[in-house]
This record gives structure tokens, C-alpha cells and sequence, in this order.
């Protein structure tokens, strides 16, 4: 399974509303109940460029500076929910359409997470948030949990990831050599970076834990000539990832094991792990250190290619639930959990946040051009669903509120390490 990972975060969902005015917008002071029930909510969220028209034709905006969008609430009843838990019922009121958005989406949720994102103090919207927060509970990563989680995610159907993956099938952040590559060129450049970091050679052996539909584990073995066992709890994609390994006659060279990676077993020269870090849990690096510790020869190297944070903070708790459920983004503090019981050295971290950015914007191109045929499979609801999902991913790398980083390590004692970064940038 591959994140996104992810494609994987994550509008900090109803922290939106806004709409258009022109320069200089005065802001008015509101005489109803809702009225002041938003300027509160607004203020909550750092006051935003934002614009809230109620269903009455009421409006609402907080900021002097232009809207950079406009939000329209259908009726009292999403006002009110809104304002009780924005964080998810911004998500689920927009899924439903009882809340539009006129303007660019991915334009007001960058502005709302950069307006959460200012330190500012308390007040009824944030305690409401606060008590939500601690009431909520997280699906569990247990070897039962996980599979349900993953089946929520990408058991939905290949056909509908394909419509707007572009050919490779790769569910994780493409690396742009440059401006003008194609979506499809990040890609394969995006393998070719991580193999080059592994610093693959013929003969070797390889395992992948989290292998998503196949791509790095067929690239490994075509490009690099090395051997790979890839592992993933996904049936869909396994199947679909079997079926592409049959078609390049690639079969006798990669294995796509149905199982946990908490089963892998074996030793290899290569550990990677591409977009599955998002799923498995702080809970569960420690044990994720033993596997690898066991499983990566002592001349080996690992590679673990991952959605983060700055800091530690909790999913986004509408992601949480209809998106990924139990995911969770790391911070590089606690990734050290993985690699400190076994003694492992980091050896480079590269953060590549901006070309998550630019995947995004190119997924959701595929995706708004394929939304008459994603209507078809499902609904409206689950269109706008994952709308909002793209759009807020793309904005929270846009604004740094998610990181992506690479993650290059081997056994402590190992001396067999590369002297310089020199030939991963090789052409």
C-alpha cells in the first residue's frame, strides 16, 4: 500500500469560508445571532480572507484584505454543526453540499491552515475543538486493525486510482527533475531517485514493505536487476501489481506478498518502504525497527520514503474518518524511535515537500477531467469527498503544515557506506 499518502493530507477541513469584495473590504460588525456566531468561528481560524453568505443572504467576512473565496451555507443546521466541530463537519457539510465553495478550494484551505497556524488564544471554538479532539478515537494498527483501515482505503476499486494516477499507478510523491516533466517522468524519476539511494546492483535482493500497485518493485527489478519481495495488505492492489508483473514477464523476479510487514522474514541487501510509514503507527516503530534490524544484512542499506510533520500533531480528525483511517504523518523525532533500538544510523534526510505539491496539482487535473466517471462509480457526495481531500493535500505541502521526507539509514557498524551524495543526483 502506497500513501500518500497519501495521496497522503488533508484539508484541515472546516477551517474554510471566504468569498470575493473588493480591495479595501470594509469589515461590518454583525447584528444576528449567526452573524456573531461566525465571527467568533473565524476568529478561531486567525481571521481569514475569507467571505461566509448564510442562507439568507447574510455575509460575513472578518478580514479588511479581499476574500480569496466564498462560502455559502445552505442552512442553520450546518451553521450550527459547523461551528460545534469545524474540523469535521467543514469536511462533511462540503461532501453533502450544504456548503459550496465559489473561488479556488485549494486557495481557502491554504489560507485557513495558515490562519490556524498563528498562536492566538482560547475562546468557545477552540474549547469545543479541544473537547472533540479528546473525544475522539483513532482506529487502531493492530494486524486486524491495519486491515480494515486499508481495505477502508484503497480497496475501493483500481479503476477509480487509475483515472488519475497516470500510467505508472504510483500512489506516493513524484520527484520533478525539472519544471516542464510530466507527471509520468516524476514518477519514474521519483524510483529512480530511491533506487539510486539504495545504491542498487544487479543480483541483490530487496524487500519493500507497503508496495502499493507495484511500480518501485517492477522498476527495482527491470532497471536495477535486482531480486524483490514486496509486501501489502491491500487484495486490490496485489492482484493488480501480480497481473502487471505477468505482463513484463517479471513474475520469476518479484514476489507481491498478501501480508503484514510485521511477517516479513528473511534477510536482504536492501530495506524499502515507500508510503507506508503514514499507516503504521508511533505505536508501532519500535517493532518496526526490529523487523528491519533483522531483515537488512549487515552491508545493507534502507531507504523509508514518508509524509511528516515539523512537530507532532494528530491526524486531522475528518481525514481520520472517511479518508485514512489511522494514519499518521511523523515528525523526524519520532521516526528516531525506528532506528534507535537497533542501532541503526541515519545516514540522509531529504525533504522533498514542494514536489508533493506538484504531484497534487497534477492528480487533481486527472481527477477534475475523470469527475463525470467517478459520479458514475459512486456518487456526488463521494466526488466532493475527495475533492476536498486532494485540494487540502495539496495545500497543506503547499503551506508546510506536511512534509515529505526520505529517510536513508544502514546498520551502525556498516563502513560499506557511499562517501558522497555525488551519484544519486547522476544522471
Amino acid at each position: 500500500m502506497q500513501a500518500s499518502k497519501h495521496p497522503e493530507e488533508l484539508p484541515l477541513a472546516a477551517e474554510s469560508a471566504s468569498g470575493y469584495a473588493g480591495e479595501g473590504v470594509a469589515v461590518a460588525q454583525s447584528a444576528s445571532l449567526e452573524g456573531r456566531m461566525l465571527r467568533l468561528l473565524l476568529s478561531a481560524f486567525g481571521d481569514p480572507r475569507v467571505r461566509i453568505v448564510l442562507w439568507n443572504g447574510e455575509s460575513i467576512c472578518t478580514s479588511p484584505e479581499t476574500p480569496v473565496a466564498t462560502v455559502r451555507l445552505a442552512n442553520r443546521a450546518t451553521l450550527l454543526r459547523l461551528c460545534a466541530d469545524p474540523d469535521v463537519q467543514f469536511g462533511e457539510g462540503y461532501s453533502a453540499g450544504d456548503i459550496d465553495v465559489q473561488g479556488d478550494l485549494g486557495l481557502l484551505i491554504e489560507e485557513i491552515y495558515r490562519g490556524a497556524a498563528a498562536p492566538r488564544g482560547g475562546g468557545a471554538v477552540a474549547l469545543a475543538r479541544r473537547i472533540a479532539h479528546s473525544l475522539h478515537r483513532r482506529p487502531a494498527n493492530t494486524l486486524q486493525g491495519s486491515q480494515h483501515n486499508i481495505h477502508h482505503h484503497y480497496d475501493i476499486g483500481n479503476e477509480f486510482y487509475s483515472l488519475w494516477l497516470g500510467a505508472t499507478m504510483a500512489y506516493t510523491c513524484a520527484y520533478f527533475p525539472t519544471e516542464s516533466a510530466t507527471l509520468d517522468e516524476a514518477q519514474v524519476a521519483k524510483m529512480d531517485h530511491v533506487c539510486r539511494k539504495l545504491r542498487l546492483r544487479p543480483g541483490q535482493k530487496v524487500v519493500e514493505a507497503g508496495c502499493g500497485w507495484g511500480s518501485l518493485a517492477l522498476h527495482m527489478a527491470e532497471r536495477y536487476g535486482v531480486e524483490v519481495r514486496a509486501f501489502n495488505i491491500s487484495r486490490e492492489q496485489i492482484a493488480y501489481a501480480r497481473d502487471r508483473a505477468k505482463e513484463r514477464g517479471l513474475d520469476g523476479r518479484v514476489e507481491f506478498v498478501l501480508d503484514d510487514y510485521r511477517n516479513i522474514s528473511g534477510r536482504y541487501d536492501a530495506f524499502a518502504s515507500v508510503g507506508m510509514l503514514e499507516h503504521v503507527g508511533v505505536e508501532n516503530y519500535e517493532e518496526l525497527g526490529r523487523i528491519i534490524y533483522r531483515s537488512l544484512a549487515p552491508h545493507g542499506l534502507g531507504l523509508i520514503h514518508t509524509i511528516g510533520r515539523n512537530r507532532p500533531k494528530p491526524m486531522h480528525r475528518w481525514i481520520d474518518k472517511r479518508i485514512f483511517p489511522g494514519a499518521s504523518p511523523p515528525s523526524l523525532k519520532q521516526m528516531m524511535d525506528i532506528f534507535e533500538g537497533g542501532n541503526l544510523s541515519v545516514l540522509d534526510v531529504e525533504n522533498i515537500r514542494l514536489h508533493y505539491a506538484k504531484t497534487l496539482a497534477c492528480w487533481i487535473r486527472l481527477y477534475e477531467r475523470s469527475a463525470q466517471r467517478v459520479a458514475q462509480m459512486f456518487d456526488e457526495r463521494f466526488v466532493r469527498m475527495w475533492r476536498l481531500y486532494l485540494e487540502g493535500s495539496g495545500a497543506a505541502f503547499r503551506t508546510g503544515e506536511l512534509q515529505l521526507f526520505q529517510v536513508v539509514f544502514a546498520h551502525g557498524g556498516n563502513n560499506a557506506i557511499p562517501w558522497t551524495r555525488a551519484d544519486v543526483y547522476a544522471s
